[in-house]
C-alpha cells in the first residue's frame, strides 16, 4: 500500500503510476518496479463497510444503542456507528445520532 506524500491518503495505481485517491489532492507519482507485483487496486467498493460519521450522513437503519441519554431532548435511544479514531491500542469511538431529534455526538469508551 502506498500513501500520499502530500495529504496522507492512499493511493491507487493506474497505467503504470500511482494517483492520490483524495480527489481534492490528485497528486501523482511513479509506481516503484521492485514492489509493483505486490500492489492490488480494486474497482469498486461497497457501501457496507462505510462509516458514516460526516454531518449530512444517514443513520437510520443503523444498531441503536438504549444505554445513552440525548442532551437534547432527553431521548434514551439512538442509531450509532463504531470507528477506530485513535491508535489500535486505543478503544474505538461510537458515533451517535439520536432517534427522536437528530441530535449527534460522539462517546468515548
Amino acid at each position: 500500500m502506498q500513501f500520499c506524500d502530500d495529504c496522507g491518503t492512499m493511493m491507487v495505481s493506474r497505467d503504470g503510476t500511482m494517483v492520490c485517491t483524495n480527489d481534492d489532492c490528485g497528486a501523482e507519482a511513479e509506481q516503484d518496479a521492485a514492489l509493483a507485483a505486490e500492489f492490488v487496486s480494486t474497482e469498486s467498493q461497497t457501501d457496507d463497510d462505510v462509516i458514516e460519521t460526516e454531518e449530512g450522513a444517514n443513520f437510520e437503519g443503523k444498531p441503536t444503542a438504549t444505554d445513552v441519554v440525548c442532551a437534547e431532548c432527553d431521548n434514551r435511544e439512538a442509531w450509532y456507528t463504531i470507528k477506530q479514531t485513535g491508535s489500535a491500542d486505543e478503544p474505538p469511538t461510537r458515533f451517535f445520532k439520536c432517534t427522536e431529534c437528530g441530535h449527534r455526538w460522539r462517546g468515548y469508551n
